[in-house]
């Protein structure tokens, strides 16, 4: 058997991001949080560059809040994953893992450098209805807003942010994991 393919990047030809599909509970229906990106007019989902020193669900949940202004949690969901059980020695293959706060998904992308950008994104609820102001950076210029999940789904400018919106979804509501009915205050 031939050795599988091996590609090495090193740290600085790469770019570690993480982001997460904010979930809401109003009543009578799932709510998704997109962002109107006011420079291009454009609707995509929170995500952003990992600091040293973070963890991925760390970065998640910093980048959601800076660039919605809503304070959230990782969402345990049902997914199939490659990832063994905690301390369990099995064979790499997809199994499902209920209520797991693993990503659900990780994008490649080619950066403007021509360096490798990986995002890894995570599933997320708001724990704090109130939406705080001031919280992006001053090279963000975002409207975060609320949506019916179908209609933020169909509102995302991009097609790979719609399928990650939609997988999230089918995650959450096949999940039943029950959504925060009334967030902190």
């Amino acid at each position: 058997m031939p050795a599988p393919t091996t590609t090495t990047i090193f740290s600085e030809n790469f770019i570690i991001s993480a982001g997460s599909i904010l979930f809401r509970r109003a009543p009578g229906k799932t709510e998704i949080c997109i962002l109107r990106y006011l420079t291009k007019d454009e609707w995509l989902l929170p995500k952003g560059r990992k600091d040293e020193g973070e963890t991925l669900e760390e970065a998640a949940l910093r980048e959601t809040y800076e660039e919605t202004g809503y304070r959230c949690t990782i969402l345990p969901v049902d997914l199939v994953t490659r990832a063994p059980p905690f301390g369990v020695d099995m064979e790499d293959q997809p199994r499902l893992a209920q209520a797991t706060k693993e990503p659900f998904a990780v994008q490649t992308r080619k950066a403007k450098d021509g360096g490798s950008k990986f995002i890894w994104w995570f599933v997320s609820e708001v724990t704090n209805s109130k939406q705080e102001h001031g919280t992006q950076t001053e090279s963000e210029h975002f409207e975060a807003v609320f949506f019916d999940a179908p209609e933020a789904i169909q509102k995302l400018t991009f097609p790979a942010d719609q399928d990650l919106a939609r997988r999230a979804y089918e995650l959450v509501t096949a999940s039943n994991t029950p959504l925060l009915e009334k967030a902190n205050r």
